[in-house]
Order: structure tokens, then sequence, then C-alpha cells
């Protein structure tokens, strides 16, 4: 049975000789090597069982020593054991350079016994690759090469990190596409974000503008994205207009070692003889390690404002973000003439189910009439939480009639769900539902008010019902006399 064997490098200190004779007494072979680049021409031509070197040795360290045997597929798998002076920096660069052991000088016994469990937990070497890397190439190109490689990694896995300051997933791969056409050449480039939590699944694809449909479709391929998912596209000539490529990279994108989104890259035909641009793999492995950060932080971003704009029980917008968007669409209304209405509506007889039912019935009843406002609403539309038992539904491109009968639609659809108690007590549920007409010159405030004037008119003419508000001008603050008043024709009690 051949005995184990250890390379020794180290640079001619008085205790080499004492370190080389100790470990032939536990019955290894040893050779010794004067320098750390005799000592990787020796491992590489013939790999053996175990390397021992020092951390810190002139011209080329035992950091880039143990780099360079790491990945070298003849030595990828020997152990390497790193001494030196005892600090926890030392053991740091020690563990993240792939040492397997770092032995404080000076502890030659332990030194001993680390061989020793190096050796029984080490892997069975591979002939293949001995003989593949028994080539006399200068070391310190190798080394040179590695730490270039090692520099590119660092710079790249940066530049992802950076991305972190994006703030929205859209945003975010827009600047990743714009980093990753600087590093490599691709026909389209996937990202999908599964659904989690509230948030939905988010899919974008960046192709150019003439392969649009076909990236699409092999993204969705690659990816297995449902075909009902839309998606988000940047369009520009800096992906390749190739027809043809190797099969996609496809990566699972990681945080906190749970995947949380998937990665693929169609890559570009190449002439290589492997199929693909040289380092599309490990490059794609890269910015899949490194992206796992700032699709996470995109994603609590846009889960805080998603939270700033939504009412809580209801998932609706809040006041505040209704607010906002109503603005936005009287702004739009100013700009162009388009007719816009505003619905407010008060839950009527709401304290009664509270009193009669509990709070936590009246929390089912505000999330019910929220879905049904949803579902009676377009898409188009916008509705909130305005406050309590009140809520609001912006009707964009909606004159004050068109208003008058989507009001109609929800009253009448809020009247006939089916909402029971604990006990299976059914509790009736109406509304007061006030419309009011964007006229030129209203901002937000007259809007909403007139709207507010005709909810009240309902409210004190019978309830569940629709009230229309008259023209601003004929609106007083006896507003609610002079209304429009349709009513159903049943009452609810």
């Amino acid at each position: 049975m051949d005995r184990p064997r250890v390379i020794l490098v180290d640079a001619g200190e008085p205790t080499r000789d004492i370190l080389a004779a100790r470990l032939r007494m536990q019955g290894y072979d040893v050779d010794v090597a004067a320098s750390p680049a005799e000592g990787a021409r020796i491992a590489l031509a013939e790999p053996p069982t175990v390397v021992v070197a020092d951390l810190w040795m002139p011209g080329i360290s035992g950091v880039q020593l143990c780099r360079l045997l790491r990945s070298e597929p003849a030595t990828e798998h020997v152990p390497i054991i790193l001494r030196g002076p005892f600090t926890s920096r030392n053991r740091f660069w020690a563990e993240r350079a792939g040492a397997t052991a770092y032995v404080p000088k000076g502890r030659m016994g332990d030194l001993v016994r680390a061989v020793s469990d190096a050796i029984a937990r080490a892997p069975e070497p591979s002939a293949f690759f001995t003989e593949l890397n028994g080539s006399h190439l200068d070391i310190r190109d190798r080394i040179a090469s590695h730490l270039d490689a090692a520099l590119f990694e660092s710079v790249v896995a940066s530049e992802v990190r950076a991305l972190s300051m994006s703030g929205e997933i859209e945003r975010l791969f827009d600047l990743f596409t714009q980093l990753l056409t600087r590093l490599t050449s691709y026909r389209w480039v996937g990202l999908y974000v599964p659904p989690s939590g509230t948030a939905p699944g988010r899919f974008g694809v960046h192709a150019h503008p003439e392969r649009r449909e076909a990236a699409e479709a092999e993204a969705r391929t690659a990816l297995k994205i449902p075909a009902d998912l839309g998606l988000y596209r940047v369009e520009d000539e800096d992906a390749s207009v190739d027809e043809r490529g190797p099969r996609p990279i496809v990566c699972p994108i990681l945080f906190a070692n749970a995947p949380i989104a998937h990665l693929a890259l169609g890559p570009c035909q190449s002439t290589e003889s492997n199929g693909l641009e040289a380092g599309d793999d490990a490059l794609m492995e890269i910015v899949a390690r490194e992206l796992g950060g700032p699709i996470k932080m995109a994603m609590l971003v846009e889960e805080s404002q998603r939270l700033a704009r939504t009412d809580t029980l209801t998932g609706l917008l809040n006041r505040r973000a209704f607010s906002a968007s109503l603005s936005a669409e009287i702004a739009r209304s100013e700009r162009h003439g388009w007719p816009l209405a505003l619905l407010l509506l008060d839950i009527d007889h709401f304290k009664s189910i509270n009193d009669g039912h509990g709070h936590a019935a009246g929390d089912i009843v505000l999330a019910k009439v929220a879905g049904a406002l949803v579902k009676e609403s377009r898409n188009c539309d916008f509705v909130g939480r305005w406050g309590g038992e009140e809520f609001v539904v912006g009707l964009t491109g909606t004159s004050l009639e068109d208003a008058r009968i989507a009001a109609e639609r929800i009253r009448a659809a809020l009247q006939a769900l089916e909402i029971h108690s604990e006990t299976g007590a059914r509790i009736p549920v109406t509304a007061s539902i006030g419309a009011a007409g964007w006229e030129r010159g209203d901002t937000l405030d007259p809007l909403v008010e007139r709207a507010d004037h005709a909810m009240y008119a309902a409210k004190t003419s019978g309830r569940n019902r629709v009230v229309l508000a008259p023209p601003r001008g004929a609106a007083q603050e006896s507003a609610p006399p002079a209304a429009t008043t349709h009513a159903p024709s049943e009452r609810a009690s």
C-alpha cells in the first residue's frame, strides 16, 4: 500500500527539517519545497495526499498557493494545511482561501494531528486529472490568471450588489440588464420572481425589439412561467438579434439558502467548440449568487410602499393613497377634458352590526364590501377605504349619468351579499351612495365635498340608495335636499 505523501512548503526556516523528520516518523513520504512556486509545480505534476505551507511567504503567499491548487482539477480536493502566527485574521484568511485547517506556528503536535485528520477525510484522488495537469506552465502565470479571475468576480459581485439601491423589481431588472450587456452577449435574459405573500409573481424579459415574441416564448419555457402571467419588457438593441443559440442557462437565485427567484440567459451562437461565449456559465453563477440580496431588498421596499398605500383590513387603497390617485386623475381630466366621477358610500347601520354581532363580524362585513367594490369596478377604476365604514370609488372616463348606473350596480351587489355571523344569523348589508361628477376647475376637496353632501342626502332620505350631487354652482350648505335621489324599489330597514 502506498504511503501518504506530504508536500512541505517552507522557505528555509530552521524548523523545516525537524518538521519533515517528524512527519516521516509518522509514516509519511515528505517532499520538501524551498519555495511556493516549487511546491506548486510538484503538486500539479503529481498531486500529493496533503500540502502543508506557510500562510505568509516571500513572492507567493499561502493564500495565493491555496487558491491556485483549489482551482486546478488535479489538486482541487487535496487537503491544504496553512500555518502561521496565531491571530483571528490569519485564520479567517486561511479559511476563505480554502484551507482545510490553520495551525499556529510552534504547535508541531497540532500540525501532525491536523495532517492525520485531513488524510482521513480526504476523497480518493483522480488519476485522470493527474495526467492532464502535469504541465510545465509557469506557476506565477497561473497564479496571476487566477488572481485576475478572482478580481473580475469581485468587481462583478460588487456591481450586482450595488443594485440593492434600485428600489423596485422592474427598475432593478432594467439596471441589471444594462450591466449584463457590458459583460457578455446574449439573445435574451429573463428574471422570474414567484409570488410571495400578497406580492404577485413578476416576470421580466430583455430582448431585441425584433425578437420580442420569440424571446418571451423561450424565456417562459426555460423558466416554466405560466402563460397567463404578464411580463414587463426591456427592449433595446443591446440584446442580440440572432434567431438561434445554445440551450438557455438557468440559475436559481437564493437568499438565506432559500430560492426567491430564477434567472435564465439565452446565449448567442459562438464559434467556440462548446457553443457558448467563454465564461457565460461561470458569469451566470456569479450574478445569480449575488442577485438574491438586491431582489430581496427590492421586494421589501415594494412591500413597505404597498403597506404605506394600503388599508390593512380590506387591501384597498388607504385615504392618502386614494387622494393621490384621484388628484392625478383630476389633473389628467383638466388637461384633456376627460370625464371623471367619484362615488362616496357609507355602510348603513354599521354601528348596529358591531353592537349586535361583534367587531369581528364588523370586520368581515368591511372586507366583504371591499371585495364586492373591487369586483364591480373596472380595471381602470380605483377603490379605497375612506375611513371607518366609508368607501370611495374613482370612475375614470365616466360621466355623472354613467356613474349613477355604476353606483346602482354596486348598491345592488352589496344588498345581495350573503354574510353570516358566528351564530349563523344573516347580516344584511346596504349602503348609501353619493355620486359627484368632476367639473372644470375642480380640485380634490370640492369634488369630495359634493360627493359627501350627496351621500348625506342618501342617508337622510332613507338609506340604501344613490344620490347624485348637483352641479357645482348649485351646491350649497343645504345641498342634500337639492340632490337627485335614486332609490331602490324596496328599502332595507
